[in-house]
């Protein structure tokens, strides 16, 4: 795992270039995020050329996460877990929840810890000593010291580091030339939008990190969960049930294990944009709507009106359509962008959003459902997270809500209008993967009339 004192310590970064590094030597990387980001994975996959998977202990219990994790890494020659904010940083003060170390606990990671040395010498030594010592249960192998200033600062952070017996992997020098992912409000540009610089990233990393050595600390043998594997590897064959998913540029935040859960309940997943495709991918027997950026693209997709018409007629002869966050946006009759320009969406809920210069809401969700729905039979109670800089600002006419939803201020949500379910709550079907068996039937059965 590599984890970091805080968030901007330049762990994503280091990890990336890992990665990159690894790749170039000839290694099959298999690449895992902490936390319920979508935009690290797809940074991840640009590198490695394999999906990366998310890990979370609150989302998903300790048996799930391992599923994941030794599932995805079962073909691989290493496993790079990239860790989340602080590296004990979680839901609350006083508990590991969803944190980087409990994962780590769980899956028996030795951790490289990424420290943030800029405008500090010897103290970090204290630093490091006290990320060692304030959980004995952890196993922090070694430390990666980042933005460092010059040689002699190096050598006055690795005298610090000898005196107490800390083990430096890595000094990595400050570099004139920002070699990271750019951000902007909304966060860090995705993978879709800025491609990163692998060669670069590999030759920053491989001047400062002894990546032999951590290769060599960290070996790791999976051999004996293979009953594990095998029980969590049972595929169905027979995808009779077509599914369109929305995928590009505006519509990217997908996690990869609810496409895998929706193919093996039995969909055969058919991707299309937007953006740029003219009309749906037919016959389609379900669509889903992801989150991601639509804001950015709002001119495309609001002038893109043979497809939103193809759209509306599956909804108006009962195609069930899921929608989260961005994809929730699209649904509704209008967006409007923060220059106060207002575009025509696909009006499915009455709803107008308006965008924001700061964050509306963020945290973990649990959701129970109130009544039947494509996701559930009522009470049906799933986990995810919600980000977002929309709100909902004109509402024309009334619509059903059937989530509660915890540790939310406006417990009401989840807007259900025939059978669409829009929500800005990104859910994760690893914590209930009944939720994919049961939309994938309930599109089976739509289609056929029942």
């Amino acid at each position: 795992m590599i984890a970091g004192t805080h968030s901007g310590c330049g762990k994503t970064t280091v990890s990336l270039g890992i990665m990159a590094s690894l790749v170039r030597k000839g290694f099959k990387v298999q690449a895992f995020k902490v936390g319920p980001d979508f935009i690290d994975p797809g940074h991840h996959r640009m590198i490695t050329g394999r999906p990366s998977h998310n890990l979370d202990g609150w989302i998903m219990d300790k048996s799930y996460n391992q599923s994941i994790f030794y599932r995805y890494s079962s073909d691989a020659d290493v496993a790079v877990v990239e860790g989340v904010m602080g590296f004990y940083d979680g839901i609350s003060g006083d508990k590991e929840d969803a944190s980087s170390a409990q994962i780590a606990k769980w899956l028996n990671l030795s951790v490289i810890l990424v420290v943030d040395a800029s405008s500090a010498a010897r103290s970090i030594a204290a630093v490091c000593l006290g990320y060692k010592m304030f959980d004995p249960e952890v196993n922090i192998i070694g430390f990666i010291f980042n933005n460092v200033a010059s040689p002699y600062h190096a050598q006055v952070l690795k005298e610090a580091a000898k005196d107490k017996g800390i083990n430096v992997v890595g000094i990595l020098y400050r570099e004139k030339e920002n070699i990271g992912i750019p951000s902007r409000h909304l966060g860090l540009f995705t993978a879709e939008e800025f491609k990163v610089r692998k060669d670069k990233l590999a030759d920053w990393i491989e001047k400062g990190v002894n990546i032999e050595r951590i290769l060599k600390e960290t070996e790791y043998k999976i051999s004996d969960f293979k009953e594990l594997k095998k029980s969590n590897s049972s595929k169905n064959k027979n995808r009779d049930v077509r599914i369109g998913i929305a995928k590009d540029r505006a519509f990217c935040f997908y996690y990869d294990e609810n496409i895998r859960l929706l193919e093996e309940a039995g969909a055969e997943i058919i991707p299309f944009s937007p953006i740029e495709d003219k009309k749906l991918p037919l016959p389609l027997d379900g669509l889903i709507f992801g989150g991601g950026y639509p804001e950015l693209s709002c001119k495309e997709l609001s002038s893109n009106t043979q497809l939103m018409e193809d759209i509306r007629k599956l909804i108006l002869k009962g195609t069930p359509v899921y929608a989260e966050c961005g994809g929730f946006m699209y649904l509704m009759d209008s967006v409007v962008d923060l220059e106060g320009n207002r575009y025509k969406m696909l009006g499915i809920f009455p709803f107008e959003c308006h965008m924001q210069k700061r964050l509306v809401s963020l945290g973990y969700r649990q959701v129970t459902t109130k009544k039947d729905s494509i996701l559930g039979p009522a009470g049906t109670t799933v986990r995810g997270h919600e980000f977002h800089y929309s709100k909902i600002k004109r509402c024309t006419s009334n619509v059903d809500t059937i989530y509660s939803v915890t540790n939310r201020i406006n417990k009401e949500e989840g807007y259900l209008k025939k059978n669409v379910l829009g929500s800005y709550i990104h859910l994760h079907f690893g914590s209930n993967p009944e939720v994919a068996k049961y939309f994938v039937e309930y599109c089976r059965k739509a289609s056929q009339g029942i």
